[in-house]
């Protein structure tokens, strides 16, 4: 071979060395460059909205089913105003609404004194401020109170999206479990305490004297399901190391009282385990009436808040020992504001192994409410919320009117 065949082979040789550095430069640069250089994907934001007036595990479950949509969950609470207006007066008022709704587990951000009504302006400043991608409401009606729908700005531009609503539990129907509760006790010869306590703890309804207008009460339908207690429950346990607090009570109408009795004692360890005392337990220390949520009902409302990892459904009135060493219990603690806050004076006090062995705590409650303030507020003024009851039942039946006019047509 002469000096020319060699400088061919050469040449043929650093390309071939030359396109194979290229195309694994290139093989290289097709993995790497959309790791790099791509633009990091933003997170779906979802926008959904509420009165969230004593907030019960319904509404909770919404926010879960909200937050399932999407990344993150902003969530808009409507002022005392709006809902006045709209509705009648609501039982609690906007900051205690503000930190029930806060210490829910699927909320990310939320956004106090929104309107009742998805208007134009609002509905621009969700999406330009707040980055918002879609708005979430249940599939039951939200009626203005000229019957008008209040997404329906949303609707039109193509960006709602409708969950499920949670069945047997609404605000309205809490305040009519209350309403009857007093009804009850001013008639108390027609119905004994023990079968209204029956009622409210098994689901039993309670037939309307005014047949049916929507202004009667039902008691819970609620019907507990494994598959519902899972998707509230958080799903990791303690580690081994882990100091775990324990508390405990009745957590009836969970209120923003009960939220911040939780964080309090959340901050002492590194697990909270919540005990929910049964029905009957309640009752027997609070009156027949009592409680107005039954036993499931409660669990949930306690499992959707952010402070409680774990609760015992059905938890025994005394701590015992065995107790304690069952759940690896480091501490038990009380707060101050409580309906039963006079254990101490009680001959079988529930706390005395704990205090006995050096772990119990009493905390100071941040602030003074308790269940009994929530029913008060209804039953000092039950007159304005039966009219608030029978005014959601006319705008969802000239709303449910409306929609069937437009089928016909």
């Amino acid at each position: 071979m002469g000096w020319e065949g060699e400088k061919v082979q050469r040449i043929l040789a650093s390309w071939l060395i030359g396109g194979l550095v290229i195309g694994m430069s290139l093989l290289g640069l097709r993995y790497a460059l959309p790791e790099h250089n791509k633009k990091k994907k933003r997170p779906i934001r979802v926008y959904m909205d509420g009165c969230f007036d004593m907030m019960h595990y319904g509404h909770c479950n919404a926010l879960r089913q909200a937050r399932a949509l999407g990344d993150q969950l902003v969530v808009g609470v409507v002022s005392d105003a709006e809902i006045t207006v709209n509705k009648g007066p609501p039982v609690t008022p906007l900051k205690e609404r503000m930190i029930m709704v806060s210490a829910v587990k699927w909320v990310d951000e939320v956004i106090p004194d929104a309107p009742y009504a998805i208007t134009e302006d609002f509905m621009r400043k969700l999406f330009d401020e707040y980055n918002i991608d879609y708005i979430i409401h249940g599939d039951d009606p939200c009626v203005l109170p000229d019957g008008s729908d209040a997404y329906a700005l949303a609707k039109k531009v193509g960006r709602y999206k409708q969950i499920k609503r949670t069945e047997g539990v609404s605000s309205t129907d809490i305040v009519g479990r209350m309403l009857l509760c007093l009804r009850e006790r001013s008639t108390g010869d027609s119905h004994n305490h023990s079968s209204l306590q029956r009622q409210f703890s098994h689901g039993h309804s309670h037939k309307s004297e005014d047949g049916g207008s929507g202004s009667g009460t039902r008691i819970s339908h609620f019907l507990p399901t494994s598959r519902r207690i899972v998707q509230f429950s958080n799903s990791k346990g303690p580690g081994p190391d882990a100091r775990i607090i324990y508390i405990d009570g009745a957590f009836d109408l969970f209120h923003a009282g009960h939220v911040e009795i939780l964080r309090l004692a959340r901050g002492l360890g590194d697990f909270l385990l919540v005990g929910i005392h049964t029905d009957q337990t309640v009752s027997a220390n609070r009156g027949a009436h009592r409680p107005i949520m039954n036993l499931h009902e409660r669990s949930l409302s306690v499992l959707a808040c952010q402070y409680a990892d774990e609760v015992i459904i059905g938890a025994p009135r005394e701590v015992s020992k065995d107790m304690i060493t069952t759940f690896n219990i480091s501490l038990v603690v009380q707060g101050t504001v409580a309906e039963d806050n006079d254990f101490q004076k009680d001959k079988q006090n529930p706390y005395a192994i704990p205090i006995s062995l050096g772990i119990f705590k009493l905390l100071e409650s941040p602030l003074d409410i308790t269940t009994s303030t929530i029913i008060r507020r209804i039953l000092s003024n039950h007159e304005a919320y039966q009219k608030r009851n029978e005014r959601k039942a006319e705008g969802e039946r000239r709303y449910y009117e409306d929609k069937t006019h437009v089928s016909d047509d």
